[in-house]
């Protein structure tokens, strides 16, 4: 499949071209550089990789959740791009991004978690399928640090911002381990999970392809179990 993802979630800007099992990509982290960046970086890899739009079988927008204005841009790229070749558009996880390379090295459970500002998280836990791809374990959710719980016990690993931000006020967790508290979402992990998406026939049309805030809903944190022990 050929494939570009785009992801302006967080201070990275994040774009990647996936054509067949060639992977080129531009990461630069930028804040507030990313409406500057984000089309010559497609246009780079394009450029690279001898393509052109139309080539394209779909674009991959990391939805969410994030930054309200990261989210915005890269929705409003994505959107432009889809409907000027008539493409459909896969929606992914800013926290499945995160857990998707970690998936890879073997971790289990993943939890996967930004700085969400006003004293709050943006909380995801995941697994990986049968093709060693991130799939959710409970629903994404915004959370104070003290509230933020498990699925289910067992050993877990901690992925994203989130946990330098807050992680002196979460929770004790016994056993677990945050493995990396800078990385920021990278678009390269999207073509998997956008190529996956697409095939189960998971993709929307432009005029559907919307950030997810959360913010915007009341949610409810997941259960923290009764002792983890």
């Amino acid at each position: 499949m050929k494939l570009l993802a785009i992801d302006t979630s967080s201070n990275a800007c994040s774009v990647a071209l996936g054509k067949g099992n060639e992977i080129l990509e531009r990461h630069q982290v930028a804040p507030r550089r990313h409406t500057q960046l984000v089309l010559p970086m497609i246009d780079e890899l394009l450029a690279e990789s001898g393509m052109v739009l139309t080539e394209l079988d779909a674009l991959v927008l990391g939805r969410g959740p994030g930054s309200f204005t990261g989210l915005r841009i890269a929705a409003g790229v994505v959107q432009g791009l889809a409907f000027s070749i008539d493409r459909p558009v896969i929606l992914i996880s800013t926290l499945a991004i995160l857990a998707q390379p970690w998936l890879n090295k073997g971790y289990t459970n993943l939890v996967a978690a930004l700085d969400a500002r006003m004293g709050e998280l943006y909380w995801g836990t995941f697994q990986s399928d049968n093709q060693g791809l991130a799939i959710s374990t409970s629903p994404e959710v915004l959370v104070a640090p003290a509230q933020a719980g498990l699925p289910f016990s067992g050993c877990w690993a901690g992925v994203g911002p989130g946990f330098a931000a807050y992680g002196d006020d979460l929770p004790s967790f016994p056993g677990f381990e945050v493995v990396d508290d800078a990385v920021l979402p990278q678009a390269r992990y999207a073509l998997a999970l956008g190529c996956r998406d697409f095939q189960a026939g998971l993709a929307v049309p432009a005029e559907s392809a919307l950030p997810v805030y959360l913010r915007d809903r009341v949610v409810q944190a997941p259960v923290k179990p009764e002792k983890m022990q």
